[in-house]
Protein backbone atom coordinates (compact mmCIF):
# COMPACT_ATOMS: atom_id res chain seq x y z
CA UNK A 1 0.00 0.00 0.00
CA UNK A 2 0.98 3.14 -0.84
CA UNK A 3 2.53 5.97 1.91
CA UNK A 4 -0.18 8.46 3.06
CA UNK A 5 1.82 11.30 1.47
CA UNK A 6 2.48 10.05 -2.16
CA UNK A 7 -0.61 10.98 -4.00
CA UNK A 8 -3.04 13.56 -3.85
CA UNK A 9 -6.86 12.79 -3.38
CA UNK A 10 -8.43 12.69 -7.26
CA UNK A 11 -11.20 15.08 -6.04
CA UNK A 12 -8.47 17.94 -5.32
CA UNK A 13 -6.92 16.92 -8.45
CA UNK A 14 -4.83 13.87 -8.32
CA UNK A 15 -5.04 10.52 -10.53
CA UNK A 16 -7.65 8.14 -9.30
CA UNK A 17 -6.73 5.14 -7.63
CA UNK A 18 -8.90 2.97 -9.13
CA UNK A 19 -8.24 2.74 -12.64
CA UNK A 20 -9.43 -1.08 -13.82
CA UNK A 21 -11.90 -1.98 -15.65
CA UNK A 22 -14.93 -3.14 -13.14
CA UNK A 23 -17.62 -4.39 -15.22
CA UNK A 24 -16.66 -8.02 -15.58
CA UNK A 25 -15.06 -8.28 -12.28
CA UNK A 26 -18.37 -6.89 -10.26
CA UNK A 27 -20.74 -8.72 -12.66
CA UNK A 28 -23.55 -10.97 -10.89
CA UNK A 29 -24.99 -13.20 -11.86
CA UNK A 30 -22.55 -15.44 -13.36
CA UNK A 31 -24.40 -17.27 -15.93
CA UNK A 32 -22.56 -19.91 -18.45
CA UNK A 33 -23.52 -22.58 -20.69
CA UNK A 34 -24.19 -25.50 -17.72
CA UNK A 35 -26.93 -22.64 -16.94
CA UNK A 36 -28.13 -22.39 -20.53
CA UNK A 37 -28.17 -26.60 -21.00
CA UNK A 38 -29.96 -26.25 -17.95
CA UNK A 39 -32.84 -23.99 -18.44
CA UNK A 40 -32.95 -25.47 -22.53
CA UNK A 41 -33.95 -29.01 -20.87
CA UNK A 42 -36.57 -27.62 -19.24
CA UNK A 43 -38.16 -25.13 -22.12
CA UNK A 44 -37.66 -28.04 -24.76
CA UNK A 45 -39.63 -30.79 -22.27
CA UNK A 46 -42.47 -28.85 -22.85
CA UNK A 47 -43.04 -29.40 -18.94
CA UNK A 48 -43.13 -25.33 -18.12
CA UNK A 49 -46.06 -25.54 -15.03
CA UNK A 50 -44.79 -28.41 -13.28
CA UNK A 51 -41.40 -30.44 -13.72
CA UNK A 52 -39.03 -33.24 -11.13
CA UNK A 53 -36.88 -30.24 -11.25
CA UNK A 54 -38.55 -28.45 -8.50
CA UNK A 55 -38.55 -31.17 -6.20
CA UNK A 56 -34.94 -31.76 -7.17
CA UNK A 57 -34.17 -28.11 -5.45
CA UNK A 58 -36.20 -28.71 -2.75
CA UNK A 59 -34.23 -31.99 -2.08
CA UNK A 60 -30.99 -30.09 -2.24
CA UNK A 61 -32.04 -27.26 0.04
CA UNK A 62 -32.99 -29.95 2.72
CA UNK A 63 -29.69 -31.51 2.49
CA UNK A 64 -27.82 -28.40 2.95
CA UNK A 65 -29.84 -27.67 5.93
CA UNK A 66 -30.57 -30.29 7.11
CA UNK A 67 -34.82 -29.67 7.36
CA UNK A 68 -37.39 -32.36 7.15
CA UNK A 69 -39.74 -30.43 4.55
CA UNK A 70 -39.01 -27.49 1.84
CA UNK A 71 -41.69 -26.28 -0.35
CA UNK A 72 -40.79 -23.90 -3.39
CA UNK A 73 -42.16 -20.33 -4.04
CA UNK A 74 -42.24 -17.96 -6.61
CA UNK A 75 -40.47 -15.74 -5.27
CA UNK A 76 -39.36 -15.07 -1.49
CA UNK A 77 -42.20 -12.67 -0.69
CA UNK A 78 -44.80 -15.33 -1.11
CA UNK A 79 -42.69 -18.05 0.86
CA UNK A 80 -42.41 -15.50 3.92
CA UNK A 81 -46.48 -14.50 3.58
CA UNK A 82 -46.77 -18.68 3.28
CA UNK A 83 -44.35 -18.80 6.57
CA UNK A 84 -46.57 -16.56 8.39
CA UNK A 85 -49.78 -18.06 7.75
CA UNK A 86 -48.04 -21.66 8.30
CA UNK A 87 -47.74 -19.90 12.00
CA UNK A 88 -50.73 -19.33 12.49
CA UNK A 89 -50.13 -15.15 13.02
CA UNK A 90 -53.61 -13.80 13.16
CA UNK A 91 -54.99 -10.49 13.26
CA UNK A 92 -53.66 -8.18 16.14
CA UNK A 93 -50.98 -10.82 16.85
CA UNK A 94 -47.74 -8.60 17.05
CA UNK A 95 -44.64 -9.96 15.14
CA UNK A 96 -41.30 -7.98 16.52
CA UNK A 97 -38.73 -6.95 13.15
CA UNK A 98 -36.48 -5.41 12.36
CA UNK A 99 -36.55 -2.04 10.61
CA UNK A 100 -33.48 -2.30 8.42
CA UNK A 101 -34.23 -4.79 6.15
CA UNK A 102 -36.17 -5.59 2.82
CA UNK A 103 -40.15 -4.76 3.29
CA UNK A 104 -40.75 -8.10 2.21
CA UNK A 105 -39.35 -9.07 5.84
CA UNK A 106 -42.25 -6.86 6.86
CA UNK A 107 -44.83 -6.04 4.71
CA UNK A 108 -46.58 -10.04 4.65
CA UNK A 109 -47.13 -9.38 8.32
CA UNK A 110 -50.10 -7.07 7.33
CA UNK A 111 -51.90 -9.37 5.01
CA UNK A 112 -52.38 -12.03 7.68
CA UNK A 113 -53.90 -9.10 9.95
CA UNK A 114 -50.43 -8.79 12.24
CA UNK A 115 -48.88 -5.73 13.82
CA UNK A 116 -45.37 -5.17 13.07
CA UNK A 117 -43.62 -4.11 16.26
CA UNK A 118 -40.14 -2.98 15.27
CA UNK A 119 -36.76 -3.37 17.66
CA UNK A 120 -33.15 -1.75 17.28
CA UNK A 121 -30.30 -3.79 15.88
CA UNK A 122 -27.40 -4.43 17.25
CA UNK A 123 -24.16 -3.30 16.39
CA UNK A 124 -21.92 -6.35 15.93
CA UNK A 125 -23.84 -8.29 13.18
CA UNK A 126 -26.99 -5.85 11.90
CA UNK A 127 -29.28 -8.18 13.67
CA UNK A 128 -31.95 -7.82 15.97
CA UNK A 129 -30.71 -6.61 19.58
CA UNK A 130 -32.07 -9.81 21.76
CA UNK A 131 -32.29 -7.16 24.61
CA UNK A 132 -34.30 -4.77 22.61
CA UNK A 133 -36.83 -7.69 21.30
CA UNK A 134 -37.13 -9.19 24.61
CA UNK A 135 -38.26 -5.11 25.93
CA UNK A 136 -40.95 -5.40 22.89
CA UNK A 137 -42.55 -8.26 23.99
CA UNK A 138 -46.10 -7.52 25.35
CA UNK A 139 -49.16 -10.49 25.80
CA UNK A 140 -50.02 -9.79 22.11
CA UNK A 141 -46.42 -11.06 20.68
CA UNK A 142 -46.52 -13.90 18.64
CA UNK A 143 -43.11 -13.96 16.57
CA UNK A 144 -40.28 -12.75 16.15
CA UNK A 145 -38.64 -12.07 11.66
CA UNK A 146 -35.08 -12.41 12.43
CA UNK A 147 -33.14 -11.32 9.42
CA UNK A 148 -29.60 -12.39 8.58
CA UNK A 149 -28.68 -9.41 6.79
CA UNK A 150 -26.15 -8.95 3.92
CA UNK A 151 -24.73 -12.60 4.77
CA UNK A 152 -24.10 -11.94 8.79
CA UNK A 153 -25.84 -14.38 10.80
CA UNK A 154 -27.29 -12.67 13.77
CA UNK A 155 -26.96 -13.34 17.43
CA UNK A 156 -28.81 -16.76 17.46
CA UNK A 157 -27.90 -18.24 20.56
CA UNK A 158 -29.45 -15.24 22.69
CA UNK A 159 -32.59 -14.52 19.88
CA UNK A 160 -33.48 -18.10 20.32
CA UNK A 161 -33.39 -18.27 24.05
CA UNK A 162 -35.71 -15.37 24.11
CA UNK A 163 -37.85 -17.04 21.49
CA UNK A 164 -38.14 -19.85 24.06
CA UNK A 165 -38.67 -18.07 27.14
CA UNK A 166 -41.75 -16.29 26.01
CA UNK A 167 -42.95 -19.15 24.07
CA UNK A 168 -42.56 -17.13 20.49
CA UNK A 169 -42.36 -18.36 17.14
CA UNK A 170 -39.60 -17.49 14.72
CA UNK A 171 -39.45 -17.04 11.09
CA UNK A 172 -35.86 -17.11 9.88
CA UNK A 173 -35.32 -14.75 6.73
CA UNK A 174 -32.17 -15.84 4.91
CA UNK A 175 -32.62 -14.48 2.16
CA UNK A 176 -28.92 -12.76 2.35
CA UNK A 177 -27.81 -15.62 4.01
CA UNK A 178 -27.17 -18.96 1.35
CA UNK A 179 -24.51 -20.98 2.85
CA UNK A 180 -23.63 -19.29 6.09
CA UNK A 181 -23.38 -21.15 9.13
CA UNK A 182 -23.62 -19.86 12.55
CA UNK A 183 -21.43 -22.31 15.26
CA UNK A 184 -21.64 -25.34 13.04
CA UNK A 185 -25.33 -25.28 11.87
CA UNK A 186 -26.36 -24.24 8.60
CA UNK A 187 -28.15 -20.73 8.73
CA UNK A 188 -31.54 -21.79 7.65
CA UNK A 189 -31.85 -24.46 10.02
CA UNK A 190 -32.78 -22.14 13.25
CA UNK A 191 -36.57 -21.38 12.29
CA UNK A 192 -39.96 -22.80 13.01
CA UNK A 193 -39.86 -21.57 9.50
CA UNK A 194 -36.94 -20.52 6.94
CA UNK A 195 -37.21 -18.77 3.90
CA UNK A 196 -34.22 -18.08 1.14
CA UNK A 197 -35.21 -16.06 -1.61
CA UNK A 198 -33.21 -16.98 -4.93
CA UNK A 199 -34.38 -13.27 -6.54
CA UNK A 200 -31.71 -12.71 -9.70
CA UNK A 201 -29.16 -10.92 -7.22
CA UNK A 202 -28.94 -13.41 -4.16
CA UNK A 203 -26.10 -16.26 -4.11
CA UNK A 204 -28.24 -18.59 -5.64
CA UNK A 205 -29.95 -16.23 -8.29
CA UNK A 206 -32.78 -18.35 -9.91
CA UNK A 207 -34.25 -14.79 -11.50
CA UNK A 208 -37.51 -15.00 -9.24
CA UNK A 209 -38.00 -17.48 -6.26
CA UNK A 210 -37.85 -18.67 -3.00
CA UNK A 211 -38.15 -22.03 -0.74
CA UNK A 212 -39.68 -22.51 2.30
CA UNK A 213 -38.13 -25.15 5.09
CA UNK A 214 -39.55 -25.84 8.27
CA UNK A 215 -39.08 -29.63 10.23
CA UNK A 216 -43.14 -29.91 11.19
CA UNK A 217 -45.95 -31.58 9.04
CA UNK A 218 -48.50 -29.45 9.95
CA UNK A 219 -46.64 -26.52 9.13
CA UNK A 220 -45.76 -27.55 5.48
CA UNK A 221 -49.36 -28.75 4.88
CA UNK A 222 -50.72 -24.91 5.92
CA UNK A 223 -48.53 -23.19 3.63
CA UNK A 224 -49.44 -26.05 1.05
CA UNK A 225 -52.94 -24.98 1.11
CA UNK A 226 -51.99 -21.27 0.94
CA UNK A 227 -50.67 -20.97 -2.59
CA UNK A 228 -49.45 -25.12 -3.55
CA UNK A 229 -53.31 -26.84 -4.12
CA UNK A 230 -51.87 -28.92 -6.77
CA UNK A 231 -49.65 -30.76 -4.33
CA UNK A 232 -52.77 -31.07 -1.82
CA UNK A 233 -54.16 -34.19 -3.53
CA UNK A 234 -51.07 -35.82 -2.32
CA UNK A 235 -51.37 -35.43 1.08
CA UNK A 236 -52.67 -38.24 3.73
CA UNK A 237 -54.58 -35.65 5.85
CA UNK A 238 -57.40 -33.95 5.49
CA UNK A 239 -56.22 -30.48 3.71
CA UNK A 240 -56.20 -33.10 0.47
CA UNK A 241 -59.76 -31.78 0.34
CA UNK A 242 -58.99 -28.46 -0.36
CA UNK A 243 -57.27 -29.50 -3.58
CA UNK A 244 -59.60 -27.85 -5.74
CA UNK A 245 -59.74 -24.67 -4.13
CA UNK A 246 -56.52 -24.04 -1.98
CA UNK A 247 -56.49 -21.30 -0.10
CA UNK A 248 -56.56 -18.35 -2.65
CA UNK A 249 -52.89 -17.99 -3.78
CA UNK A 250 -50.86 -19.96 -6.57
CA UNK A 251 -46.89 -20.10 -5.24
CA UNK A 252 -45.49 -22.65 -7.04
CA UNK A 253 -42.22 -22.20 -8.30
CA UNK A 254 -41.44 -21.86 -12.68
CA UNK A 255 -39.57 -24.46 -13.58
CA UNK A 256 -37.10 -22.73 -15.65
CA UNK A 257 -36.42 -20.86 -12.60
CA UNK A 258 -36.05 -24.08 -10.63
CA UNK A 259 -33.30 -25.46 -13.16
CA UNK A 260 -31.48 -22.10 -12.81
CA UNK A 261 -31.22 -22.50 -9.18
CA UNK A 262 -30.61 -26.09 -9.42
CA UNK A 263 -27.19 -25.04 -11.74
CA UNK A 264 -26.44 -22.15 -9.50
CA UNK A 265 -26.73 -23.79 -6.60
CA UNK A 266 -23.69 -26.45 -7.86
CA UNK A 267 -21.32 -24.09 -8.19
CA UNK A 268 -22.66 -21.74 -5.18
CA UNK A 269 -20.34 -22.57 -2.41
CA UNK A 270 -17.07 -22.05 -5.20
CA UNK A 271 -18.09 -18.79 -5.67
CA UNK A 272 -19.24 -17.68 -2.54
CA UNK A 273 -15.52 -18.63 -1.24
CA UNK A 274 -14.07 -16.39 -4.13
CA UNK A 275 -16.49 -13.79 -2.79
CA UNK A 276 -15.43 -14.57 0.91
CA UNK A 277 -11.84 -14.26 0.04
CA UNK A 278 -11.69 -10.90 -1.77
CA UNK A 279 -13.89 -9.45 0.99
CA UNK A 280 -12.13 -10.43 3.54
CA UNK A 281 -8.55 -9.64 2.08
CA UNK A 282 -10.04 -6.25 1.81
CA UNK A 283 -11.26 -6.32 4.72
CA UNK A 284 -8.31 -6.33 6.93
CA UNK A 285 -6.85 -3.37 4.90
CA UNK A 286 -9.68 -1.25 5.64
CA UNK A 287 -9.63 -2.19 9.02
CA UNK A 288 -5.95 -1.21 9.54
CA UNK A 289 -7.34 2.23 8.25
CA UNK A 290 -9.97 2.33 10.96
CA UNK A 291 -12.97 1.48 8.85
CA UNK A 292 -15.47 -1.05 10.78
CA UNK A 293 -15.62 -3.96 8.44
CA UNK A 294 -18.23 -6.63 9.93
CA UNK A 295 -15.62 -9.77 10.12
CA UNK A 296 -17.23 -12.76 11.36
CA UNK A 297 -15.77 -14.17 14.65
CA UNK A 298 -14.19 -17.83 14.55
CA UNK A 299 -17.56 -19.70 15.31
CA UNK A 300 -19.49 -17.85 12.53
CA UNK A 301 -19.14 -18.12 8.55
CA UNK A 302 -20.59 -15.56 7.06
CA UNK A 303 -21.07 -14.78 3.60
CA UNK A 304 -21.22 -11.35 1.61
CA UNK A 305 -24.61 -10.84 -0.66
CA UNK A 306 -23.36 -7.20 0.17
CA UNK A 307 -20.13 -5.68 0.90
CA UNK A 308 -21.08 -2.89 4.03
CA UNK A 309 -18.75 -0.98 6.24
CA UNK A 310 -19.33 1.33 9.09
CA UNK A 311 -17.55 4.40 8.69
CA UNK A 312 -16.49 6.84 12.05
CA UNK A 313 -17.37 10.16 11.15
CA UNK A 314 -16.50 11.85 14.42
CA UNK A 315 -13.12 9.76 14.08
CA UNK A 316 -11.99 10.27 10.87
CA UNK A 317 -13.46 14.38 11.04
CA UNK A 318 -14.91 14.03 7.47
CA UNK A 319 -18.58 13.86 6.98
CA UNK A 320 -19.78 10.80 6.07
CA UNK A 321 -21.61 12.08 2.75
CA UNK A 322 -17.85 14.21 1.59
CA UNK A 323 -16.30 11.20 2.43
CA UNK A 324 -18.23 9.14 -0.35
CA UNK A 325 -17.59 12.02 -2.68
CA UNK A 326 -14.14 11.33 -2.20
CA UNK A 327 -14.09 7.94 -2.74
CA UNK A 328 -16.26 8.72 -5.81
CA UNK A 329 -13.39 10.33 -7.21
CA UNK A 330 -11.56 7.56 -7.01
CA UNK A 331 -13.45 5.52 -8.97
CA UNK A 332 -14.51 3.28 -6.20
CA UNK A 333 -18.07 1.99 -6.84
CA UNK A 334 -19.58 3.23 -2.74
CA UNK A 335 -22.50 4.12 -2.38
CA UNK A 336 -25.13 4.06 1.04
CA UNK A 337 -26.82 0.85 1.80
CA UNK A 338 -29.89 -0.19 -0.39
CA UNK A 339 -32.81 -0.40 2.28
CA UNK A 340 -34.63 2.53 3.76
CA UNK A 341 -35.52 2.03 7.44
CA UNK A 342 -39.00 1.22 7.53
CA UNK A 343 -40.77 2.74 10.71
CA UNK A 344 -39.63 6.06 9.07
CA UNK A 345 -41.53 4.92 5.45
CA UNK A 346 -44.63 6.64 5.12
CA UNK A 347 -46.83 2.87 5.05
CA UNK A 348 -46.15 3.04 8.96
CA UNK A 349 -45.93 6.65 10.10
CA UNK A 350 -49.18 7.52 7.84
CA UNK A 351 -51.34 4.57 9.25
CA UNK A 352 -51.68 2.98 5.98
CA UNK A 353 -50.73 -0.27 7.55
CA UNK A 354 -53.45 -1.01 9.47
CA UNK A 355 -55.91 -0.05 6.37
CA UNK A 356 -53.69 -3.10 4.57
CA UNK A 357 -53.94 -5.02 7.66
CA UNK A 358 -57.71 -4.52 7.22
CA UNK A 359 -57.31 -3.94 11.22
CA UNK A 360 -60.11 -1.37 12.77
CA UNK A 361 -57.73 1.22 13.51
CA UNK A 362 -59.47 4.91 14.29
CA UNK A 363 -57.70 7.90 15.20
CA UNK A 364 -59.05 7.11 18.62
CA UNK A 365 -57.95 3.64 18.67
CA UNK A 366 -55.18 3.58 16.30
CA UNK A 367 -53.79 0.06 17.78
CA UNK A 368 -50.23 0.69 17.64
CA UNK A 369 -48.23 3.75 16.21
CA UNK A 370 -45.15 4.08 14.45
CA UNK A 371 -43.04 7.00 14.91
CA UNK A 372 -39.57 7.86 12.68
CA UNK A 373 -37.34 9.26 15.47
CA UNK A 374 -38.09 5.72 17.41
CA UNK A 375 -34.92 3.24 17.34
CA UNK A 376 -32.27 5.61 17.47
CA UNK A 377 -29.36 3.46 17.89
CA UNK A 378 -30.37 1.51 14.19
CA UNK A 379 -31.32 5.12 12.59
CA UNK A 380 -27.56 6.17 13.92
CA UNK A 381 -25.84 3.23 12.99
CA UNK A 382 -27.63 2.68 9.59
CA UNK A 383 -26.17 6.56 8.94
CA UNK A 384 -23.10 5.76 9.52
CA UNK A 385 -22.86 2.13 6.88
CA UNK A 386 -21.11 2.20 3.04
CA UNK A 387 -21.53 -0.76 0.83
CA UNK A 388 -19.06 -1.34 -1.86
CA UNK A 389 -19.04 -4.08 -4.54
CA UNK A 390 -19.08 -7.56 -2.97
CA UNK A 391 -15.92 -8.50 -5.67
CA UNK A 392 -17.93 -11.35 -7.07
CA UNK A 393 -15.27 -12.33 -9.80
CA UNK A 394 -12.17 -9.85 -8.90
CA UNK A 395 -8.58 -10.35 -8.38
CA UNK A 396 -6.45 -8.65 -6.23
CA UNK A 397 -5.15 -5.92 -7.99
CA UNK A 398 -8.15 -4.03 -7.92
CA UNK A 399 -8.81 -4.67 -3.90
CA UNK A 400 -5.71 -3.14 -3.74
CA UNK A 401 -6.70 -0.05 -5.53
CA UNK A 402 -9.96 0.18 -3.50
CA UNK A 403 -7.59 0.14 -0.58
CA UNK A 404 -5.27 2.93 -2.08
CA UNK A 405 -8.51 5.05 -2.52
CA UNK A 406 -9.97 4.67 1.07
CA UNK A 407 -6.28 5.08 1.95
CA UNK A 408 -5.70 8.43 -0.06
CA UNK A 409 -9.17 10.11 1.16
CA UNK A 410 -8.91 9.25 4.96
CA UNK A 411 -5.21 10.37 4.68
CA UNK A 412 -6.38 13.84 3.22
CA UNK A 413 -9.54 14.06 5.24
CA UNK A 414 -8.58 17.36 6.78
CA UNK A 415 -8.16 18.92 2.94
CA UNK A 416 -11.17 17.34 1.41
CA UNK A 417 -14.04 20.10 0.95
CA UNK A 418 -16.84 20.12 3.24
CA UNK A 419 -20.90 20.22 1.37
CA UNK A 420 -23.90 21.68 2.98
CA UNK A 421 -25.51 18.39 2.20
CA UNK A 422 -23.57 15.43 3.90
CA UNK A 423 -25.92 12.44 2.56
CA UNK A 424 -24.23 9.71 0.75
CA UNK A 425 -24.70 9.73 -2.75
CA UNK A 426 -25.53 6.97 -4.70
Amino acid sequence: MTTSTEHKPAILGGNPAVTLPQEDALRWPLIDEHDEHAVLEILRSGELSLHPIVNKLEEAYKERTGRQHALTHNNGTSAILAGLHAMDIQPFDEVIVPSATWWSSVMPILHCGGVPVFAELEPDCLGLDPEDVERKITDKTKAIVIVHLFGMPSKMDELVAVAKKHNLKILEDASHAHGAMYKGAPIGSFGDVSVFSMQGNKLCPSGEGGILLCDNQEVLESAMRLGHYERLLGLESKNKYFAATGFGFKFRMAPMSAALAVSQLERMDERNEKRNANCIYLSKKLESLGIETFLAPEDVNRVYFEFLVRYDEKKAGLPIGDFVKGLQAEGAMVAAPRYPLLHQQPVFTHGVWSKIARLPATPENPIHTYDPTDLSLTTQGNGSLLKLPAFPNTDQELLDQYAIAFEKVLTHSNDIPRTDNSEVPS
